[in-house]
Parts: C-alpha cells; structure tokens; sequence
C-alpha cells in the first residue's frame, strides 16, 4: 500500500536497510520514539532529543543550511523534510540524489496521529505508531475539559517583537485549551508588531523558549510594557513541536493553563 506525505508524494514501505536522515528535530524525536533510532545516519545540529540515541549519528547543518554534500556521502534511502522547518530549494536539491523524499507539514496537534501512522507505515513501525496514536489520543481527552477562553499574545521574537498567525501549529495548540491567539486576522504567519497595540486586547502575554529564548528579565521588560497584563514564560517546545513531544504537550499546557498560581502580573 502506497502512503501519501504532505506534498501529495506516494512512499512505499521501506526495507529493513533503509538508511534515514531527518532535518526535523520533533520528527528526529519521533522516529526514536518509534524504535528507528538504528537507522538514522544523519540529523541536523538542532535534533539533539534524546540525546543518548542521537550522540553518535553524524550532523548534516541546521534546518535552514543543510550540508548537501555531507548528506550525499551518507547515501540516505529515506531523508524526511518540513514544510516550515526547511527550505524549498534544500528539499529540491535533495529530490535530485534521494530515493525518497518524506515531506511533512502538520497543521495543528490533530494532524500528530496521522504523522505516527504515515512514518510508522513507511518504516515499518505501525506498532508502535498504533501505541502512540492511543497515548496522544488518551491525552487529548483529558486536555478536552472547560475552561474560560483568553485572548493571548504569543511572543517568539523580540526585536522586533513577532507573534504567530492563528493558521500556525502553535495557535492551534492553544486554541485547544480556549486561549485564542493575537492578532486574530494576520497577513503574514509570524506578525510583526508593537508591545503597545495589542495593550487593551490581551488578557495574557506568553514568552516563549523558542526560537528565542526569553528570559526572566524579558518578562520584566514586557511586565513594564504592558502594565495589568499576566506575563509568563512557557517552554515553546509544548507548543511548537509535533510528533511524540505533542503527547506530553497535552499535559504540560493543560497543568499550565489550570495553573492558579500565577505572580506574574504587572
């Protein structure tokens, strides 16, 4: 049976020697969650989780700067890509030596399910993509409980200041545990804005770990900004990364979003 990627490609399932090389680091986590960590031969300088499989396997660049050359001399059968995470003229330069090109591009925390499946099938892991279907699954319905909606400013950038759109996986994630992200129309996926206009439209300021890594003394500067406003800080890998990380997501962010104490108000 052929699986179709996110870009509409059929895969055929693959054989015991395959040879994979991921440039996502969620991804990299997924398939050593999925038992394929042996035949991973090559992962970007940003895939470092868990770090016990991943020491020895050799680093190919970063998601945006891949080391074509490098990725050549391990002669990958499999070499899986991200829509956001990686450039298009990588992934076309790659389609020039690569047997097979695995895109991806989940939208929201739904799409995780059927991401294990389509790895797990390729790879021959649906197993074990099964039992992480049924923990992801498990954690969504203890996540799916009222609670009041917030409307939320998502920090990823300062300097300038950039939020997310509400079409990006983080907003979706969110939106899941009733905070709505601002602003609530975007023209571009990750805004550019100024701290000040958005003052009387958010209950609460989130600052992220990642891409940048917001800081205690961030979260002062934003407090001083944006007086009355909740500001906290939140580890952005809850929230941004797909794959297996998705499933403890669901817990962190519900904890996080029922968490009553909360001295972080201006």
């Amino acid at each position: 049976m052929l699986m179709l990627d996110a870009a509409g490609t059929p895969h055929a399932a693959a054989g015991a020697g395959a040879r994979i090389v991921c440039l996502v680091p969620s991804i990299t986590e997924l398939l050593c969650r999925l038992g394929l960590a042996p035949q991973l031969v090559g992962r970007t300088g940003f895939c470092t989780d868990p770090p016990a499989l991943l020491r020895g396997i050799p680093k190919v660049g970063g998601t945006k700067d891949v080391d074509l050359a490098t990725v050549r001399r391990l002669a990958p059968t499999h070499v899986i890509v991200n829509i956001d995470e990686n450039r298009r003229e990588t992934a076309d330069a790659l389609r020039e030596f690569v047997p097979s090109l695995i895109v991806t591009h989940p939208l929201g925390p739904l799409d995780n399910p059927p991401l294990y499946r389509l790895l797990g099938g390729i790879f021959g892991r649906e197993g074990e993509a099964e039992v992480l279907c049924g923990e992801f699954d498990a954690a969504l319905r203890l996540a799916l409980r009222p609670r009041p909606k917030q409307r939320v400013l998502y920090l990823i950038w300062r300097d300038p200041w950039m939020t997310v759109a509400r079409d990006t996986y983080v907003s979706r994630m969110l939106a899941l545990f009733g905070w709505d992200t601002w602003p609530e129309s975007s023209d571009s996926r990750y805004p550019r804005l100024e701290l000040e206009d958005c003052a009387a439209d958010v209950d609460c300021v989130l600052l992220s770990s990642e891409p940048y890594a917001f800081r205690e003394k961030h979260r002062e500067e934003v407090v001083r900004a944006l007086p009355g406003t909740t500001v906290r800080l939140i580890d952005g890998s809850m929230t941004s990364w797909y794959g297996s990380r998705a499933i403890e997501a669901l817990a962190y962010l519900d904890e996080f979003t029922h968490d009553p104490a909360s001295p972080d108000r201006g």
